[in-house]
C-alpha cells in the first residue's frame, strides 16, 4: 500500500477552519487524507521536535492566536453499508466526513437511527470523542466501534462501544485528550425503526407510520434554525456550556427558590439544568463584551461578532460563569475545548 506524502503547509491560517472563526495560525499545517498518515506523521513531528495538535471540522475547540508546531486536520474520507440483518445495519463511515451529511446519506439510504442528531456542525470523528447529542438521542446509542490510532502504544485500536466510556458529553477519548486519533467509526442503525419524538418540538409529529426518518431529520434541521444562530453567517460553536448536572440537594434548594427551572431526573438520581435558562435567567442574553457576546437568538451560543481571538471568548465564558455561580450557586464547564 502507497502512504500519502505528507505535504506541510507553512503559516497554516486557521481563520476560516473553526466555525468561531477565531483569528489563529499555525506553524505548519497539513491535511491526513488517509489513516496510513497518521503514524508517518507522528514519527517525522517527533523527529523534527514539533508539537502536534489534530483537528476535524473546528466546531468544538477556541484556538489560540499562534500554535508553534504542526496542526494535522483529518479529511479521510469514506462512508458504506457493511451490512444488513435482522441485528440491523452496520454502517462504516471516515472520520473525515461531515457528520451532517452523514445523517442525509443514511436518510436518503432509508435508515434511522441519528436522524435526531442533523444539524450538528463538525466531522464523523469528533462525534465520539464529545459523544454528541441533541433532542434526546447521543452518538453512543448507536456506535458498534470507534477505530483509533493511539499515539502511546503507536498502533490502530478499535474500542468497542462498551470500552469508550461514554457519558454526558463524555467519552475515553475526551478524557485522555490527545493520546487518541480517531479513524473511522462503525454505527449500528436499527433493523426496526421507531421515531423518538419524546423531546419538545417533535412531539407534534406523532408515532403513527407516517413518521419517517426524513421527516424527523427536517423537523430538527428546522428547530435548530428557529433557535440557533448559522455559525456560516454568525461565528459559532454551537452550544457554548454544557448542560449542569447537580445533586438532589442543591436541585432541591434551587428549585425551591425557582420552581419553572427546567431539569430533567438523571438515572443516579441527580438532576440536570438547563444552561441556557441559568444564563438567560442571569440577565447574559444578548449580553456582549467586545467582539463576542452571548446570542440574542439562544442564551447558550456565544458567537463572534468580527476580530475576535481565544482570550475574547475566554474572558466573556469567565463572565458568564461566574456570574451564573452567583446568581444560582451552580458550576458551568465549557463544552469547547480551548486549544
Amino acid at each position: 500500500m502507497t502512504v500519502p506524502s505528507l505535504s506541510l503547509i507553512p503559516d497554516f491560517d486557521l481563520t476560516t477552519r473553526n466555525t468561531l472563526a477565531l483569528g489563529a495560525r499555525s506553524r505548519l499545517g497539513v491535511l491526513i487524507t488517509a489513516p496510513e498518515m497518521v503514524p508517518t506523521l507522528l514519527s517525522e513531528a517527533a523527529a523534527d521536535g514539533f508539537a502536534l495538535r489534530i483537528l476535524g471540522g473546528g466546531s468544538n475547540v477556541v484556538l489560540a492566536p499562534d500554535f508553534d508546531g504542526v496542526t494535522a486536520m483529518i479529511a479521510i474520507m469514506g462512508r458504506r453499508v457493511v451490512e444488513t440483518g435482522a441485528e440491523g445495519t452496520l454502517v462504516d463511515v471516515a472520520a473525515g466526513e461531515n457528520w451532517n451529511e452523514l445523517v442525509g446519506w443514511t436518510v436518503e439510504q432509508g435508515l434511522g437511527g441519528i436522524e435526531n442528531l442533523a444539524g450538528i456542525p463538525g466531522t464523523v470523528g469528533a462525534a465520539p470523542v464529545q459523544n454528541i447529542g441533541a433532542y434526546g438521542v447521543e452518538v453512543a446509542d448507536v456506535i458498534e466501534t470507534v477505530t483509533v490510532f493511539d499515539r502511546d502504544e503507536l498502533r490502530e485500536r478499535v474500542f468497542a462501544k462498551d470500552e469508550c466510556a461514554f457519558a454526558y458529553r463524555d467519552s475515553l477519548f475526551k478524557r485522555e485528550a490527545g493520546r487518541f486519533v480517531v479513524l473511522s467509526l462503525q454505527l449500528r442503525l436499527p433493523a426496526v425503526w421507531v421515531p423518538n419524538v419524546s423531546f419538545a418540538g417533535l412531539s407534534e409529529l406523532g408515532e403513527g407510520a407516517e413518521v419517517t426518518p426524513r421527516a424527523v431529520m427536517e423537523r430538527v434541521l428546522a428547530l435548530r434554525g428557529s433557535k440557533l444562530p448559522d455559525w456560516r453567517v454568525t461565528p459559532n460553536a454551537g452550544s457554548f456550556f454544557q448542560n449542569p448536572i447537580v445533586g438532589a440537594a442543591d436541585a432541591q434548594a434551587l428549585l425551591a427558590e425557582f420552581p419553572t427551572a427546567p431539569n430533567f431526573l438523571q438515572a443516579d438520581g441527580r438532576l440536570k439544568l438547563s444552561a441556557g435558562w441559568l444564563i438567560e435567567k442571569s440577565g447574559l442574553k444578548g449580553f456582549r463584551l467586545g467582539p463576542v457576546g452571548m446570542s440574542e437568538r439562544h442564551a447558550l451560543v456565544l458567537v463572534n461578532y468580527g476580530g475576535a481571538v481565544a482570550g475574547d471568548v475566554a474572558a466573556l465564558a469567565d463572565h458568564v460563569k461566574r456570574t451564573v455561580r452567583e446568581r444560582f450557586g451552580v458550576q458551568l464547564a465549557e463544552e469547547p475545548v480551548f486549544l
